[in-house]
């Protein structure tokens, strides 16, 4: 008997869980929403059966290791550039765009937003990601010109940004 009711609770647990899970038409929605449809969906695929405040609290997982593996990326940059001193400032500048008063203290505010359910405050710091990476990439300045990078790390910042764009469009769904 006891066995039965266990299994009859459980199983009414796991419906009610699954009821909140976003369908894969709502993926889809989202990801129409986005620069990079398909990288959006591989993305949120690879979390079946989540809600949307999971989906959220993964992506923004997802953003903190790029933006890390960007700084990574960064700090080898400065390293490989000291005979340049035009590139070595450029990596420099985007350390501190990227870095603990950049993108990664961003990437936390939006972790602790998320947390507290300020959905809106998740989609304010999530767009301060997208400012420091274009900051690094395309200049502070509209008047600045982009600096010629042809190292990996406009590719680094892309995916960065890709991510970010996610972030940014479940947090809109959150708030509505």
């Amino acid at each position: 008997m006891f066995c039965k009711v266990c299994v009859l609770v459980m199983a009414f647990l796991l419906f009610v869980a699954s009821s909140f899970a976003i369908t894969a038409d709502e993926v889809n929605a989202i990801c129409r929403q986005t620069k990079d449809s398909s990288f959006c969906s591989a993305l949120l695929d690879s979390k079946p059966n989540a809600d949307l405040v999971t989906l959220a609290q993964y992506t923004i997982d997802v953003a903190r290791v790029n933006v890390t593996n960007t700084i990574k990326v960064i700090n080898s940059l400065i390293s490989n550039s000291s005979g340049d001193p035009k590139s070595k400032s450029h990596y420099e500048s985007c350390l501190l765009h990227f870095g603990p008063e950049g993108a990664i203290n961003h990437v936390d505010q939006t972790q602790e937003l998320l947390k507290k359910g300020d959905y809106g405050g998740v989609n304010v710091a999530a767009s301060a990601i997208q400012t420091d990476v274009d900051d690094c990439i395309s200049g502070e300045s509209p008047s600045d010109p982009p600096y010629p990078d042809h190292s990996i790390l406009p590719k680094y910042a892309a995916t960065v940004d890709l991510v970010v764009q996610i972030i940014l469009v479940i947090s809109n769904r959150l708030v509505h």
